[in-house]
């Protein structure tokens, strides 16, 4: 008996990745995403951050890592940017939030 042959299209290439939407709720997409965040600090940076990557390599924050399709994603999800590795947005949202305030 031969094994059943995959039908077109569901080889590796095919992968879903789990994203973060607008609405902060998951969902499956083929792309993997072009920023990843923390779910419990709301704050999101690029894929190669430096900090972030240290926090991956001592073995904190995987559990808690989400991906968003981009930056706006990101943003109307409700997290901040990075201060490490998007030092000129972070500087931006700081001076809105300050504005903010009362």
């Amino acid at each position: 008996m031969t094994a059943p042959v995959p039908p077109p299209g569901d080889g590796p290439e095919r992968r879903l990745h789990t994203l973060v939407g607008r609405d902060g709720l998951p969902y499956r997409s083929l792309s993997s995403g072009t920023v990843g965040g923390h779910r419990r600090t709301r704050v999101y940076g690029r894929l190669d951050c430096p900090s972030a990557l240290r926090a991956i390599a001592g073995g904190h924050c995987v559990t808690h890592r989400v991906f968003f399709a981009d930056e706006a994603t990101a943003v109307e999800a409700g997290y901040r940017p990075c201060a490490v590795c998007l030092p000129t947005e972070y500087a931006r949202w700081k001076a809105a939030r300050r504005a903010a305030r009362p």
